[in-house]
């Protein structure tokens, strides 16, 4: 009885801990697209001989989607490999178990 509550709360607590990181990874990918927004659509194509005004709006929307582009990358691959190593480390403890029954 208590071996299979122990089985329960771990597979309650990979759960959990997956979605959390699903989450994380699709932060990730949420922050990119915003930033892909801001580089792309916001700061876009200069415009050829602008006026300061316009020059001080294309570099502060073009570094907002440069540095936005970057953390949201950075935290998708995270939080990929992150879940990536979850998946291995739960068939390797499925293997695991496995060669134990017989």
């Amino acid at each position: 009885m208590k071996e299979e509550m122990k089985e329960k709360m771990k597979e309650k607590r990979y759960r959990r801990i997956c979605w959390l990181i699903s989450s994380l990874t699709l932060a990730g990918v949420i922050v990119f697209l915003i930033g892909l927004y801001y580089w792309m659509i916001k700061a876009g194509i200069p415009y050829q001989d602008p006026p300061l005004e316009l020059q001080i709006k294309y570099a502060v929307n073009r570094g907002i989607g440069e540095t936005l582009l970057g953390k949201g990358f950075q935290i998708a691959v995270c939080g990929g490999t992150a879940r990536l190593f979850l998946w291995w480390m739960q068939k390797r403890h499925q293997k695991k178990g496995q060669r134990q029954a017989p």
